[in-house]
Parts: C-alpha cells; sequence; structure tokens
C-alpha cells in the first residue's frame, strides 16, 4: 500500500516524547523505536521509525469515532488516525496491512528490542505481553534519541503459562501453532470462551494485563480471524 504522507525537507525536529504525546491523545501507545540506519538498512534508509499500537484508550475511542459504523473500521480508522499524524509531525507513514507487499512489521518490532518471541512462537511485548496490535508506523527523516529498550525478553523469567493454556493445545512449544486445530476449536460451544473473550493463551501472559484489552475488542479480532 503505497505510504500516506511524506516528510518534508525543511520539517521541524520532533522529539520521542512529542510523538508519544501524540500517539496517547490518539488512543495509540509507542510500541517500540528503532533507527533503521543502524538496524534495519536493507529495508529503510535512515532517520528513525516509531512503531504505534493500540493502547487501552484505543478502543474507546475506535466506537466514538466515524469509521465504527464502516466494515472494516479497525484498518480505517488506523489510515485516517495516523496518517494525519504523520502529515501533523513530517512523517512518512506505514502499516501492517494492504499488501502485498507488508511492511516487514514483525522484523521492525523485534529490532526494537521490546518485542520477542514467546515460547509459542507468538510475539510477546514488554508490555502488552501477547495482546499486540499493532496499527501503524511513522518514519522520520532525522535521527533523534530513543529510549533504550529493558533488555532480555520476559519470557526467561516466566513459567510460561502460554504453552498450557490453550485447551486443544493449537499454540505449544512444539510446533508453535496449529491453525487448523485452533479453527476447529473455535467453531464449537467451547470454543465460545475465545470466541468471546479473546484466546486464552494469549490473556495466560502475565504482561497481557498491560494492555488494558476490552474483551469486546479481542472478540472484534477473533470474529475476524474466525468468521462464523
Amino acid at each position: 500500500m503505497p505510504d500516506r504522507a511524506h516528510p518534508s525537507s525543511d520539517a521541524v525536529t520532533i522529539s520521542y516524547e512529542q510523538v508519544e504525546q501524540a500517539a496517547k491523545a490518539a488512543g495509540l501507545i509507542v510500541m517500540g523505536a528503532l533507527h533503521p540506519r543502524v538496524t534495519d538498512a536493507k529495508q529503510l534508509d535512515g532517520g528513525t521509525l516509531l512503531l504505534l499500537g493500540a493502547g487501552a484508550d484505543f478502543w474507546p475511542t475506535l466506537k466514538t469515532s466515524d469509521e465504527w459504523q464502516s466494515d472494516d473500521p479497525v484498518d480505517r480508522w488506523s489510515l485516517r488516525v495516523i496518517g494525519q499524524m504523520a502529515q501533523d509531525l513530517s512523517a512518512q507513514a506505514h502499516f501492517p496491512f494492504g499488501g502485498p507487499p507488508y511492511a516487514p512489521f514483525i522484523d521492525w518490532a523485534l529490532k526494537s528490542g521490546r518485542t520477542f518471541s514467546s515460547p509459542v512462537g507468538a510475539l510477546v511485548h514488554d508490555e502488552v505481553g501477547m495482546m499486540i496490535s499493532f496499527r501503524g508506523a511513522l518514519q522520520f527523516e532525522h535521527e533523534f534519541p530513543i529510549p533504550t529498550p529493558k533488555g532480555a525478553s520476559p519470557c526467561t523469567t516466566c513459567a510460561a503459562p502460554c504453552t498450557q493454556t490453550c485447551p486443544v493445545n493449537a499454540l505449544n512449544s512444539q510446533s508453535f501453532y496449529d491453525v487448523a486445530a485452533c479453527h476447529d476449536h473455535l467453531s464449537t460451544d467451547q470454543g465460545q470462551t475465545c470466541m468471546t473473550g479473546g484466546c486464552l493463551a494469549r490473556l495466560s501472559c502475565p504482561l497481557s494485563a498491560g494492555a488494558g484489552r476490552d474483551p469486546e475488542q479481542s472478540a472484534h479480532h477473533m470474529r475476524a480471524f474466525h468468521p462464523s
């Protein structure tokens, strides 16, 4: 998908804190940052890249938006809001949807030092655990200071309940993700717990509580993943 905004050559220097405040005002959080010149030169050329995701205020903000009545409210809202942020902050917007080709959000997330591979293969974030929802990214022409990541993966000191919580072992530490088993389970009466409240394995991650995820939001994503 084409980028929705492009940086201006005479853009005013922006700080990490300014982007963080703008994201919070929109119902988003900064989920990672990197300098592509150093860590991602094959995909982006220089500057600073900030990954934006759904925070605790995202869902109520979305539900009061014009996009809520559309057939694809989450992506439409993300295009408008993050596209406007890109214009306001003289940045270039990237989105994890709209392809192929798709922007390499998983690669960017792992290189930010705040997202890691969990024992079941799914990504885990140092703030929102396994309830990850990247909505877009902003790339700035110039480099500015970004926070140093906390360090090692939180999974290194975790008992890994994610490996033992799925009722049908669809998420596991051997084959990682049995998609067919997951869909089969969601079609049963027993699978309605996941359909209405979210994936039990992802919710079992101790850090997932940090997402402040409304069960209604999880149900929305589950319906998109497994339409009835």
